[in-house]
């Protein structure tokens, strides 16, 4: 088992590469982007509830009103409701995950689909966003993006934010995350203690270089995010990641049956990346596909 990472050293990387959305102001950060190219990506699945709001609130902040992204595009994983036309309506570059590069087969899943983004967008930064968001703000975009636009050191960039859960109609402040706090982040503490730090590991607001996030192997399904931190750690070290206060975030909270197979993939991954357990079936980098 992995020795635990000093204290100090999970303590001067938090006070290096830790955060505030407002660190940086929207007017500097469009001239720090300069020419580069910035996609935001949104994986989907049965979310027409809430995806064209995600949509329709980053078009009109931060491409029609200040030219800090390029493009949004939906990926639309196997939706059976309006996700597809709810999106497009908003103002997204939709695409069907089954339909990006067909000759590469289907796996869905959250996973597949940010994959399969790599072959439709054209972002040198790349900014993931969750589509079943209720509570957030478009600040949330430029937050993520102030340190990969501002440190050429930083590759990966991590959001986290107080997560409310409703209880019998109530809000419970620091209540969301349920895998994380149970299963994520005791994991890290247990495998990988020097990604103790991150306050929000399995967090679906994260931004990457597209140079790094074409390098690294893609867990199908829900495991993505933790599967990146740990192979950009160990491939680019612990100061290429960074993490943003994003304020509050609140999103549909998923049943405990489909909360035991997203628990079962997490620990799948971290445990082949540990040498504990057998090898998953992931992705390959896409740098490599052709």
């Amino acid at each position: 088992m992995p020795e635990a990472a000093p204290s100090s050293a999970v303590d001067g990387w938090s006070g290096r590469r830790t955060h505030h959305w407002d660190d940086w102001g929207l007017a500097a950060l469009t001239a720090a982007k300069g020419q580069r190219v910035v996609s935001l990506v949104v994986p989907a699945r049965n979310e027409a509830a809430t995806v064209g709001d995600v949509v329709a609130k980053v078009r009109s902040a931060l491409v029609e009103t200040v030219a800090l992204v390029d493009e949004i595009v939906v990926i639309d994983s196997d939706s059976t409701d309006d996700t597809y036309a709810v999106a497009t309506d908003a103002g997204a570059t939709v695409h069907r995950s089954a339909e990006i590069r067909p000759d590469l087969g289907t796996r869905p899943g959250k996973g597949e689909a940010m994959w399969k983004s790599l072959f439709v967008t054209s972002g040198e930064l790349i900014v993931f966003m969750d589509a079943d968001l209720v509570d957030w703000d478009t600040h949330f975009v430029p937050g993520l993006l102030g340190p990969l636009l501002t440190d050429p050191g930083v590759e990966l960039v991590k959001g986290f934010y107080e997560r409310p859960m409703v209880v019998g109609g109530e809000t419970v402040p620091f209540e969301g995350g349920r895998v994380t706090e149970l299963v994520a982040r005791p994991l890290i503490g247990l495998l990988f203690p020097e990604l103790a730090g991150l306050h929000q590991p399995l967090a679906g607001e994260w931004a990457v270089r597209r140079s790094l996030i074409e390098s690294l192997s893609v867990p199908h399904e829900y495991a993505v995010e933790l599967a990146a931190l740990i192979d950009t750690q160990r491939s680019r070290g612990l100061d290429a990641i960074a993490q943003v206060d994003l304020g509050v975030r609140a999103h549909r909270h998923q049943s405990l049956s489909d909360l035991s197979g997203m628990a079962t993939q997490i620990l799948a991954a971290a445990l082949a990346r540990a040498g504990a357990g057998p090898q998953v079936d992931e992705r390959p980098p896409a740098r490599g596909v052709r």
